[in-house]
């Protein structure tokens, strides 16, 4: 439960997000989910029906929405759907596999909301568009994907590192943060072999391993950490603050 009041208006899109993802929601579960009494939740449905929203009160029940149900497809202007494929032709130069592949399949999700017209426009634009950055497309690595979910839910990561040093390690690491430099995705952790955070390029990562170990998450900012390591941070990866 969360000790933060959400904004009213997060709040109800949240319920609304819920009513959807399940067939009957109760009023104790939102109150408790949002950290509100069961009064506000009240006002909250009227506020949604008030909108138009189909909710049906079922007595000792809950709540559900009409079936069939959904919400109207976000709707993107001529600009924004310019930004998303400008924005897609980057991300295909990019050389990590598993960020590429989640990015065209979500891009194609949005499309599927595009009016025809605008269709046409953005199939256009991705003709016309080029960026000269790894021009043979080369793919190095495959796990930023997985990294970043580790990051978010704090589970520990078995890995098999080959440095620049050429020397072959494994380690567990609490993933902390990443940033790309150069065409480059780095990777800072903190390294239970070493004690202390590191820096190690994800494109030498020979193996990973998410684990089901959770850790507590570090105090310590990304910005403190850049702070920390800004006149002892090395080129050379893998580099330990101290």
């Amino acid at each position: 439960m969360n000790s933060i009041e959400k904004p009213r208006l997060a709040r109800l899109t949240a319920i609304l997000t819920q009513l959807q993802s399940k067939r009957i929601v109760t009023a104790t579960y939102l109150s408790k989910k949002h950290n509100v009494s069961i009064r506000t939740i009240y006002r909250d449905i009227r506020t949604l029906e008030n909108s138009g929203v189909p909710i049906f009160t079922e007595q000792g029940k809950g709540y559900s929405l009409m079936e069939g149900y959904q919400l109207p497809p976000v709707m993107f202007t001529e600009s924004e759907a310019n930004a998303l494929i400008t924005a897609q032709q980057i991300i295909l130069k990019n050389k990590d596999t598993s960020f590429t592949d989640n990015y065209i399949n979500a891009i194609t999700k949005i499309k599927s909301v595009l009016k025809l017209s605008e269709k046409e426009k953005v199939d256009l634009l991705s003709d016309r568009i080029h960026f000269r950055e790894n021009i043979e497309n080369k793919k190095s690595s495959s796990y930023l994907m997985e990294i970043q979910s580790a990051i978010t839910n704090f589970r520990l990561v078995a890995i098999e590192y080959y440095s620049l040093e050429n020397n072959n390690t494994q380690r567990d690491i609490e993933p902390f943060a990443i940033y790309s430099t150069n065409g480059n995705w780095l990777l800072i952790a903190f390294c239970t072999l070493r004690n202390e955070f590191r820096a190690f390029r994800i494109d030498l990562i020979q193996k990973l391993t998410t684990l089901k170990t959770t850790f507590e998450p570090h105090k310590i900012t990304l910005e403190e950490y850049f702070i920390l390591c800004k006149n002892k941070y090395k080129n050379t990866p893998d580099t330990p603050l101290s």
